[in-house]
């Protein structure tokens, strides 16, 4: 990778893009994948996919880059899986070694649906920056 592109992944989730448009739009040129269509693939991973406090949408954005890195695209092309998957795990160790988890609702704390908007609205806006931020600190480390 040429330059950090750490502040630029933190600039666009300032901007109002999701925590996973966030991180995929920001490295997916390098891999050939042009800006507008990384948004739009990424959009709906935001805030634990769909809103579903799932897995982390700066960890999912993170994990669809190593899969355009590394990813197999020939079925007998394993090695390019294994590898893609061997990053993932390690991107998720260190992910986890640095915040405990992947998971949206555990990082937050707060339920999207049932608890106060307010509430989780503030979170995302104080919390989400330092996990985009995490994510393409490691993102940046192992590819």
């Amino acid at each position: 990778m040429s330059k950090s592109k750490v502040n630029d992944a933190v600039a666009c989730f300032k901007e109002g893009f999701n925590c996973s448009q966030s991180i995929l739009s920001t490295y997916g040129e390098e891999f050939g994948l042009d800006k507008k269509t990384a948004l739009k693939i990424a959009c709906g991973l935001g805030a634990g996919m769909g809103r579903q406090q799932e897995t982390c949408g700066a960890v999912s954005g993170a994990y669809l880059l190593i899969g355009l890195r590394y990813g197999n695209f020939l079925k007998e092309d394993s090695d390019s899986k294994e590898k893609s998957y061997a990053l993932i795990q390690k991107f998720s160790a260190l992910f986890k070694e640095r915040n405990k988890t992947t998971n949206c609702f555990e990082l937050l704390g707060v339920d999207f649906v049932n608890d106060d908007k307010k509430i989780a609205s503030e979170r995302v806006k104080t919390l989400c920056p330092k996990m985009v931020q995490d994510a393409a600190e490691i993102i940046e480390q192992i590819i």
